[in-house]
């Protein structure tokens, strides 16, 4: 399969093998992001795809024609997540010895999930790029390098997804997807486009990545610089040159989200609808929230929620950050005097104004406070941002001495 003749029959084809192995993802309605956009929402659920991920879509798509083809028996890939899990899974799933190239400072729990798939983890390198030149390295030991974007039968795998979509929803007006690379909506939207050549695609990106963007601007990929982002999953400084000649030839519409808007949407989707998305996995319901919500879309919209491979300690960090700044968590310091039934009296104030204590915690060794006086620090779970400041104006009232920590 060449890069100018990848076609509907080969997304086509790649169904046909992917078949048992990776799951047909649900479509389900969001009520909650439907009623504050004015139209019917759909969320392609690819985090509860085998792997957590589309990417095993493409890795086994790509994997299993090289195994047919006799073209090697021994697999290497770079990664800092998904690509290599789906990787591994993939490889080990017929038979391959896989090797992931990892970055140093890429997760414990991805490493550990990747090796779990029987792939051995190689750590080099500071980033992803220098994982890429390892794992290139390996080439001339008689590894075969499978790239996560930059190649025609890994884009077939994963444009069966725009198959199901359709499939679930015919009359579908506008589908929004993430672009890192752009593997994932090159596929997407050759499925799409074959099939409906009038549905709306829309790319998102992080404002912190706009590959895509650039090599717009430019005509051409380009290289831009990637600063951290909760949507790691699509930190990708260059685009692909076969996703681009896809994307520059059907996809009309980019999208930028700030890392704040991600945020959100991760904690929407995780309240909503009980869904855990990764950062990069809810850049396309980010979107919705941000630059496409006042954007004409149609009736019906899909937005692919393409994986759900968040660390634990990222996550408990996001969620009350987004608390704090939807005014859901107050977190305060509050001066007492240092005699018995002073915090008790302090405590059933809140109680009364309706604030749930979630920390304190009871400082005395404060210097700059009277030596009869103690701190307590307090994070408290409100209604929003009035019910905050009821809570605020009850202490104020009360005759506390009351500093909000920002």
């Amino acid at each position: 399969m060449s890069s100018t003749t990848l076609t509907l029959k080969d997304i086509e084809a790649a169904r046909e093998r992917l078949k048992g192995v990776v799951l047909r993802t649900p479509l389900i309605y969001s009520d909650t992001l439907s009623r504050l956009g004015g139209r019917e929402v759909y969320l392609k659920l690819e985090n509860l795809q085998t792997t957590g991920s589309f990417k095993l879509r493409g890795a086994l798509n790509r994997l299993t024609l090289l195994k047919e083809r006799g073209e090697g028996d021994k697999v290497v890939a770079a990664s800092a997540g998904n690509h290599g899990q789906g990787v591994a899974y993939a490889a080990a799933h017929l038979g391959l010895p896989a090797t992931i190239v990892m970055p140093e400072g890429a997760s414990i729990s991805k490493q550990m999930a990747t090796q779990g798939y029987g792939a051995e983890v190689i750590l080099y390198g500071q980033d992803v790029s220098q994982a890429v030149d390892k794992a290139r390295a390996l080439e001339a030991a008689g590894y075969v390098f499978i790239h996560p974007y930059d190649d025609p039968e890994v884009i077939a795998g994963q444009g069966t997804l725009g198959l199901e979509i359709l499939e679930d929803l015919p009359e579908v007006n506008t589908v929004v997807v993430p672009v890192g690379g752009g593997g994932l909506a090159a596929g997407v939207i050759l499925a799409l486009k074959a099939n409906q050549p009038e549905v709306l695609v829309v790319g998102v990106q992080t404002r912190q990545a706009p590959s895509l963007v650039e090599a717009f601007m430019k005509g051409t990929p380009t290289p831009v610089p990637a600063a951290p982002t909760l949507a790691d999953g699509i930190r990708v400084p260059l685009t692909g040159r076969l996703p681009f000649m896809i994307l520059k030839e059907y996809l009309r519409d980019l999208a930028l989200v700030e890392e704040h808007e991600i945020a959100q949407a991760l904690l929407l989707l995780l309240e909503d609808k009980k869904i855990l998305a990764e950062g990069a996995g809810a850049v396309a319901a980010a979107a919705l929230l941000g630059p496409l919500a006042d954007r004409h879309l149609g009736r019906q919209v899909v937005v692919l929620v393409s994986g759900g491979n968040i660390d634990m300690p990222l996550l408990e960090r996001v969620v009350p950050r987004v608390l704090l700044e939807q005014g859901r968590l107050l977190s305060l310091r509050v001066a007492l005097q240092d005699i018995p039934g002073s915090l008790g009296r302090l405590t059933a104030l809140l109680g009364q104004a309706g604030a749930n204590i979630l920390h304190l915690f009871h400082d005395r060794l404060a210097r700059e406070l009277p030596l009869d006086y103690t701190r307590v620090e307090l994070n408290l779970e409100v209604r929003g941002l009035e019910h905050g400041a009821a809570v605020l104006q009850a202490l104020r009232e009360a005759g506390y001495e009351v500093e909000e920590k920002v």
